[in-house]
């Protein structure tokens, strides 16, 4: 067991200042050891793709006891304890995330474990909520996004955040080698129902044999085994801001953004449409020229494949389409429309999934395009309809969910709000785009930017 005790950063905020201290740090193995024949798990040419970074995820759960001389250090030590006990438990059934990545071939599942750290926050969680700070919230996380094995070392690290009032807030960072937004939901609520005690668990615990499914029909390339240069995200300055379109206000986009072509849009149709509007217009705004759009959505492929067996796979799983708009006036029917062609094109195209082949010939066909100078590129990762909502460890659904994009140029993230119906809107742009779009009178008829998460 390694014991750590540190004041993680500390920030000012309405004249106090906000700690964050971790005070407890370990390691987690499996419950049970890794059987021989699942010590080495193979990549598939989809994890092969996926760059070495960490995928954040924050779950904020308010103290809901009405008790009002709770000894909250023994909450904290009591809920740490169960966390532990059921994160080894679950990494039974995820161990390629206890397991430590060999370059681009494959995971080595050798029970090397998780992190896990135990810190004190030095307010109460309504402070965090009421105005979610980019900054802060990247101090409840065990590691930073861009972070690498070697940085990190491990491939799953965990943060238990205990605030003064009793509320708590569990931080996580997985490896995007080892799954996509799909196999951390399966994990997250897989944890919490073996923390909540599910009867139902094996139900919702997903069988050690889903891993290696992707693989076994994409396996990798070997091109892809060497070590390749370095991805290098767009070298401005980007700023990242939160954006929450309630479930009202999506209604009235969706009447705006129908037409004879897509008369029933779908929330993440027009969402994206009008990000994707008011980016360009900002972008070609500050450059006074008009020049190409393109807008690449990251597409679940597990009931896309043609193959049954893939629909509960784990690890990564994902390709994309893109939308091109070249037109000087763009207009939120256009892009909505753009948008259905393109997953229309994408199903027509890939009947029976996506190959090896068809990823290198997409890559050789779309790299010159991504990045040609002259044409603003946005990638976009939907994680709505994902259950996240759903985890409960045994003090109750989560208030609130809290992902980040990268901090890199116009990439975009899209996930639910609490009640389903709404999307929160992580959105990196340029500081100068970013300070065009943030006064959009369009968008922010629509939208909220960074309101309370409460």
């Amino acid at each position: 067991m390694e014991c750590l005790c540190y004041e993680n950063s500390a920030w000012s905020k309405m004249g106090s200042e906000i700690k964050v201290e971790v005070i407890h740090k370990e390691t987690i193995i499996p419950s049970s050891p890794t059987p021989p024949h699942l010590e080495s798990l193979s990549l598939s040419v989809f994890d092969q793709l996926q760059p070495e970074f960490y995928v954040p995820l924050l779950l904020f759960y308010p103290n809901s006891s009405n008790e009002i001389n709770i000894d909250h250090h023994s909450l904290a030590a009591e809920r740490s304890s169960l966390l532990k006990t059921s994160l080894s438990k679950t990494l039974t059934h995820f161990y390629p995330f206890a397991g430590k990545f060999e370059y681009n071939v494959s995971i080595s599942c050798n029970d090397h474990g998780a992190a896990f750290l135990q810190a004190q926050v030095n307010c109460p969680i309504s402070t965090v909520l009421e105005k979610p700070d980019h900054e802060v919230l990247k101090q409840l996380l065990p590691a930073d996004i861009a972070s690498t094995q070697e940085v990190a070392g491990h491939l799953l690290l965990v943060q238990a955040n205990f605030f003064e009032c009793g509320g708590m807030a569990i931080g996580v960072n997985i490896s995007h080698k080892v799954g996509d937004a799909f196999t951390f939901s399966k994990f997250i609520n897989s944890w919490a129902a073996v923390s909540f005690g599910s009867s139902a668990s094996d139900h919702i615990v997903v069988p050690a044999v889903e891993f290696g499914v992707v693989a076994s029909l994409c396996p990798p390339l070997d091109f892809f085994n060497s070590r390749q240069p370095i991805v290098e995200f767009a070298k401005e300055k980007s700023v990242t801001e939160r954006f929450v379109f309630e479930a009202s206000k999506i209604d009235a986009l969706k009447s705006k953004a129908a037409s004879s072509t897509v008369p029933n849009p779908t929330r993440v149709e027009v969402v994206s449409a009008l990000i994707w509007k008011c980016a360009t217009e900002a972008s070609r705004s500050n450059l006074g020229s008009v020049r190409p759009s393109v807008w690449c959505q990251v597409v679940n492929m597990r009931k896309r494949s043609g193959q049954p067996l893939t629909e509960n796979s784990l690890g990564n799983f994902v390709w994309y389409f893109a939308s091109m708009t070249m037109e000087s006036e763009i207009d939120l029917q256009s892009l909505v429309a753009k948008f259905r062609k393109g997953i229309e094109e994408f199903k027509e195209k890939y009947p029976n999934g996506v190959s090896p082949q068809d990823v290198c010939q997409t890559i050789q066909e779309s790299g010159n395009l991504m990045t040609k100078d002259g044409i603003d590129n946005y990638s976009c990762s939907s994680w709505c309809r994902f259950p996240f909502y759903e985890a409960n460890f045994g003090w109750g659904t989560p208030s609130w969910v809290s992902i980040r994009t990268m901090a890199a140029k116009n990439t975009i993230q899209l996930t639910d709000t609490r009640d389903g119906k709404g999307i929160e809107v992580s959105l990196a742009l340029k500081e100068e785009d970013m300070a065009i779009i943030g006064s959009n009178e369009e968008l922010l008829a629509y939208t909220s930017l960074n309101p309370a998460a409460i």
